[in-house]
């Protein structure tokens, strides 16, 4: 088969992907567990995905009980798996310094479970001893938060508490405010650690992460990069139309742009170089697709499940809203490969190269745990809760008829320990976001940001919009997806919300530049990824992945000032024609980057095409209407001057 492990090896030319994700990703970068250590950590880490599943489904204990003994459980199987720093870890070693850490951090947790009604009753008197177990839970969270997620995150984190204690809290003496302080971040559900973020996780994410690392294991990445491959492999720069195909659709169940770029990355990008793309191009070819994984529904890095609670609206709800923002923002990258290969004359692959279409619909089986997740998500008659619970029982069943990769009672058991790990991230990662977004809150920092942004934006929403999107884009670099979003829905999104944008929109808003930051320098961890496959420059590519994803910087601010494209007081015709022109639009836009439409663009063409494109993208109809006759000249003049046989709509 094409896409053998084995061939998939020669394809990266013997490259160690695992230095790369432990490079580029935090979360890869794990302890060397061998032997009986490495049974029992399995087990330790599948025993905590149950505990999630029975708290889930059985458990009727209070908020605090419930979130603390969670979180507690985090970080002891966090510092068991992340070691203190990064490169090459020693077999079976743990520093003494790490257990310590482990029993202090979880114990500071498992005591907040063990007092939660005294605790409760005590109201803001807190003991002596309670605030300084506080403090170590908080600093052992940071810790592990730096050794899982990385350093931005903690520098946003420190200066917002350097904040707190300094300026924002209003009381003289200096312990009192740290009393206050660990009170609120530690102590209470309602802001800090055991806040919304950590509490949606416990309850909606981690069952998710669960239902991901069954899916995996039924072959389904494999299987959509091989479809995709037979549905557009042939084509004209085939190789980069599958990775764009390929991520769109391991973006529904993945919530990493890293690991995206890694996994397809390591087929695709040699591939495209193959087939004549630049390095810089076929690595941000890739990264931009695997990004654009983020918002691709259901998942959308489980940052949907926040959204939903934040906003308060059904799940269901966003997940449709989201779907044509999504498509468009792929449409351009595929459009973007395309004229690239059309402009450069790349084929595509041979008919030798490509796996047949016929036996992978044989396998389209596959795809049945995703189908029965969506549409019980879809229908609103269960909890999201239990469509996971049930897609993946359905993973389970299909993994048995799947002779390739065949579930058996050791890989079930593997499923649940790598859930268990892939929840740490995620946990540890809404915790800090929830220590950020309680000290903005306590300090009234929000308040004077949305002020401040308001007040230098004046009456125009342009302009608050663009600083808007500055905040997103430096808050969100080198941070994880649900974080990310934690962030903005704290800082950023209220200042749009205040200028008269609706709640869905400006949290849209602020989810999409967020998301960006994987791909813009200085901090462009996909670019970088896919860079270090591809063998390319690591700021080129960023650049070019940057302009890759064009979408991600446009379609925001069209739902942002124009509601419609998210189906926000709309009706239906106006929804066919907003994707009618949207598409439409976003082909000029990519024709104008691209500087090749018909034929290679003259500066003058590639300005009208850019400006007909936006207004097409706008919704409306006198904005489409002077969209199309923009467009229609431009094609006129091309058609005019072209002394090409191949046109861009050769394929």
């Amino acid at each position: 088969m094409f896409f053998s492990k084995k061939k998939n090896t020669e394809a990266v030319e013997n490259m160690d992907l695992d230095a790369v994700m432990k490079k580029f990703d935090r979360e890869s970068n794990t302890r060397v567990w061998e032997g009986v250590p490495k049974i029992i950590i399995n087990c330790v880490l599948a025993v905590f995905s149950l505990f999630c599943i029975y708290v889930t489904f059985f458990a009727t204990w209070l908020d605090t009980v419930r979130l603390s003994s969670f979180m507690g459980c985090i970080v002891f199987v966090g510092f068991l798996v992340f070691p203190a720093k990064k490169g090459i870890q020693k077999t079976n070693s743990m520093p003494w310094y790490d257990i310590i850490l482990l029993i202090v951090g979880s114990g500071s947790f498992f005591y907040h479970t063990a007092n939660a009604m005294t605790i409760i009753n005590q109201g803001s008197r807190y003991e002596l001893h309670q605030i300084i177990i506080g403090i170590i839970g908080v600093l052992c969270l940071l810790e592990l938060c730096r050794r899982c997620v990385g350093i931005p995150i903690i520098i946003v984190a420190l200066g917002f508490i350097v904040y707190a204690l300094g300026w924002g809290l209003t009381n003289p003496d200096m312990w009192r405010r740290v009393s206050v302080f660990v009170g609120k971040v530690f102590y209470t559900t309602t802001s800090g650690v055991l806040s919304t973020p950590v509490n949606t996780c416990a309850k909606f994410i981690a069952i998710f992460i669960i239902f991901g690392a069954f899916l995996e294991r039924t072959g389904i990445a494999d299987f959509f990069i091989k479809i995709s491959n037979s549905i557009v492999g042939r084509f004209s720069g085939g190789p980069a139309k599958v990775a764009v195909v390929a991520s769109a659709l391991e973006g529904m169940v993945s919530g990493s742009s890293v690991a995206n770029t890694v996994g397809s990355g390591s087929v695709t990008i040699p591939l495209m170089k193959k087939t004549g793309y630049k390095p810089e191009f076929a690595a941000a070819a890739e990264a931009s697709a695997s990004t654009g994984g983020q918002i691709m529904p259901p998942i959308m890095g489980a940052a949907a499940f926040l959204m939903a609670e934040n906003i308060g609206v059904p799940y269901s709800n966003l997940v449709v809203r989201a779907i044509l923002p999504a498509v468009l923002y792929f449409l351009g990258v595929f459009i973007t490969v395309h004229l690239e290969a059309k402009k450069e004359g790349l084929r595509g692959l041979t008919k030798d190269e490509l796996p047949r279409f016929l036996p992978l619909l044989k396998k389209t089986y596959l795809l049945l745990p995703l189908i029965i997740l969506i549409a019980l998500v879809g229908s609103g008659s269960r909890s999201i809760a239990f469509a996971a619970a049930i897609a993946i029982i359905a993973a389970i069943v299909v993994g048995i008829f799947n002779k390739e990769d065949r579930i058996t009672p050791k890989r079930i058991w593997e499923a649940l320990a790598a859930g268990g790990q892939g929840m740490i991230t995620v946990a540890v990662a809404c915790g800090v976001a929830g220590i950020i977004a309680g000290t903005i809150t306590m300090t009234g920092l929000a308040n004077v940001l949305i002020n401040g942004i308001v007040a230098l934006a004046g009456d125009h929403v342009i302009i608050a919009l663009f600083l808007t999107m500055l905040c997103c884009i430096v808050l969100g670099m080198g941070v994880p997806t649900t974080a990310n979003y934690c962030i903005m829905a704290a800082t950023c999104a209220p200042i749009l919300i205040k200028m008269g944008v609706p709640d869905i929109a400006a949290h849209f808003f602020v989810f999409y530049f967020g998301i960006v930051a994987d791909l813009t320098p200085p901090v462009a961890l996909a670019a970088y990824a896919g860079a270090a496959i591809a063998g390319a420059n690591p700021m080129k590519t960023a650049l070019t992945a940057t302009k890759l994803a064009i979408g991600a910087f446009i379609i925001p601010y069209v739902f942002a000032l124009s509601p419609a494209m998210l189906f926000i007081d709309t009706t239906a015709p106006e929804v066919i024609l907003i994707c009618i022109t949207s598409v439409i639009g976003m082909f000029a836009v990519s024709a104008s980057l691209e500087g090749y439409l018909l034929h290679r663009m003259k500066w003058f063409e590639r300005i009208a095409s850019l400006v007909g494109g936006l207004l097409l993208i706008y919704p409306g109809l006198k904005t489409d209407l002077i969209g199309l006759g923009i467009l229609a000249a431009v094609v006129i003049v091309q058609l005019l001057t072209n002394k090409k046989t191949d046109t861009v709509l050769q394929v």
